[in-house]
């Protein structure tokens, strides 16, 4: 049976289809918790500093300052779209609902473009840690990319309750060693000396300065609208949580409060690690600024090399729990348009026996390695992994910028537009909240573009967005599916199916 909206065509999918596509319901809040601090805290191990660079110490606290009012609001905003519309696709669903196919759609490209290049980012530091741990020449790098993908992959598809309990032990441990890391610098601490050691030489770029004391704001506001991008980090991903809400035992419930208490968690270490890791004797704000492995220096500055490999290994566990969250994210993100018949169909097909997306997970994986493996021939091996890192970086936070733009004027149409659905949370924070939101991310795009690496990367992105969309132009758009989001949208918006459209579906 087929129906039209626009100018999308969909069919009913029998029950198999969906049986084909099941789900299961496991997290709790604590779970959710989990799943969105484990998703963000390698960005508390690694990335962030790099905005020591653009910034220095002063900048980049304060980009961090604005960045966390740009999370906040979107997280509040998330908050009350995720109970109100529960579905899997997350992002994609709320944009769908509120601005239609093309806008869900857009928004779910936007979405996937953050999340299959965001574990290539992670897998990136990952493999400077394993090289600084074992003395690994870097041009073995894209075997420990692989090894890395191969062994999380795993874990993920063999079973929803197994993947939640690594992001719960992984995710407590590696805040049980960020705590053990700013116990450890406290008695260490000299900060005027060793955070304040940047200056800016003639050619305007950041110098060391010997004896450190030098200003908060080296480079002025522009400073540290220049960092934003690299605060990012420590925040970005926690608005992956959402696409739990299928595996989650009571979304209504549980999902505000998972990411209520995940931001709470993530301000307080954010602004921690800001203050104590570039303090520390012996690192200082001018070398992290070009460090790949800043708590891993951080550590080695406060015990010495002779426990580097120990060192090394706990502080991998930040980047551990990130990889390992967000490859999830991937596989429900990629599910949830393929679900839609946005993406191929074959791609939501989920494990006959763990039920979970494994073809989504595989295939977004491969497609993030390749990425990886392009600009590693096309920048050579011999610029090192930072460069690498950078370009992947920016291609990251370029399509989660975009990504959040959508989700914030998908919360302001629907509190305006459709105020009657039920909503169990409300933002404290309402449309003002979104359209902050809006402009930090516009603000923080902006600043992105000044990035000689921005445009490495960027191409890339817009290669993939021009293909998406004209599949979906040309193909997709034919063979969409009634899924639990699509049915929802068209019975919001006036039943624009037809007269044989059914009531929407309950989330599997």
């Amino acid at each position: 049976m087929s129906t039209s909206e626009g100018s999308v065509s969909y069919k009913k999918a029998d029950a198999s289809y969906f049986e084909q596509r099941h789900l299961s319901r496991y997290a709790g809040i604590w779970s959710l918790w989990a799943l969105g601090v484990g998703a963000v805290i390698s960005g508390h191990f690694s990335g962030w500093n790099l905005g020591f660079a653009t910034g220095g110490w002063g900048g980049m606290l304060a980009a961090g300052a604005i960045i966390a009012v740009m999370y906040l609001g979107l997280s509040l905003s998330i908050a009350e779209m995720s109970p109100a519309l529960p579905h899997t696709g997350a992002a994609y669903s709320f944009a769908r609902t509120a601005m239609g196919p093309w806008g869900g759609f857009i928004t779910g490209l936007c979405e996937n473009v953050e999340y299959v290049i965001t574990p290539a980012v992670i897998v990136t530091f990952i493999t400077a840690y394993v090289n600084s741990i074992l003395g690994l020449d870097a041009a073995y790098s894209p075997f420990v990319w692989i090894a890395f993908y191969a062994i999380f992959l795993g874990l993920n598809v063999f079973g929803l309750e197994l993947s939640f309990k690594v992001t719960l032990v992984v995710t407590v441990l590696s805040l049980a060693v960020l705590v053990f890391f700013w116990v450890s610098a406290i008695p260490h601490m000299d900060f005027s000396r060793w955070a304040l050691n940047i200056g800016v030489g003639p050619d305007g770029a950041a110098i060391e300065l010997p004896e450190g004391g030098g200003k908060w704001f080296p480079f002025g506001f522009s400073g540290v609208l220049a960092t934003l991008p690299f605060a990012v980090w420590l925040f970005l991903a926690i608005e992956q949580l959402p696409l739990a809400a299928e595996e989650s035992v009571d979304p209504k419930r549980d999902m505000p409060k998972g990411l209520i208490l995940g931001m709470s968690t993530l301000i307080l270490s954010a602004f921690m690690i800001v203050l104590l890791n570039p303090s520390v004797a012996g690192v200082g704000a001018f070398h992290l600024g070009s460090s790949l492995e800043p708590l891993l220096d951080g550590f080695r500055a406060v015990y010495g090399d002779s426990g580097v490999v120990l060192l090394g290994i706990v502080a991998l566990t930040g980047l551990i729990a990130s990889f390992h969250t967000i490859l999830y994210a991937q596989g429900r993100q990629v599910y949830s348009l393929s679900r839609a018949g946005y993406f191929p169909t074959a791609l939501s097909l989920t494990h006959a026996k763990y039920k979970t997306p494994h073809v989504a997970m595989i295939t977004g994986s491969i497609v993030g390695l390749l990425v990886m493996m392009v600009i590693w021939f096309a920048l050579g091996a011999t610029e090192g992994g930072a460069a690498i890192g950078s370009v992947l970086l920016n291609m990251a936070v370029f399509g989660a910028m975009f990504s959040y733009i959508m989700q914030a004027i998908s919360f302001i149409l629907l509190r305006v537009n459709q105020p009657d659905i039920e909503r169990p949370y409300r933002s404290p924070l309402g449309i003002p909240g979104a359209v902050l939101t809006i402009i930090i991310a516009v603000v923080t795009l902006y600043y992105q573009v000044q990035d000689p690496n921005f445009s490495k990367g960027v191409l890339w992105v817009a290669v993939w967005f021009a293909a998406a969309i004209a599949y979906f132009a040309l193909i997709g758009r034919h063979k969409l599916i009634l899924s639990p989001e699509e049915e929802f949208a068209i019975a919001h918006v006036g039943g624009g199916a037809g007269p044989d459209a059914e009531e929407p579906a309950p989330a599997e």
